[in-house]
């Protein structure tokens, strides 16, 4: 998966950036108050995608 496909579809699912790191981006889900970082890669494996979903609890995509 893209990583800009990831971030969009976090983003439409209420989470919000909290900082980028100097290799991550740190993802807050503010409804739960989760939090998950997504890597600066241009590709993101599905199951790290379906990891960093299942962190902010939201649906996998």
């Amino acid at each position: 998966m893209k990583r800009l496909d990831l971030i969009r579809y976090l983003e439409r699912h209420g989470c919000q950036l909290l900082r980028e790191g100097g290799s991550h981006s740190v993802y807050v889900n503010r409804a739960t108050g989760k939090a998950s970082t997504v890597p600066r890669h241009r590709e993101i494996n599905d199951f790290l995608a379906r990891k960093i979903c299942k962190d902010l609890e939201i649906a996998a995509p």
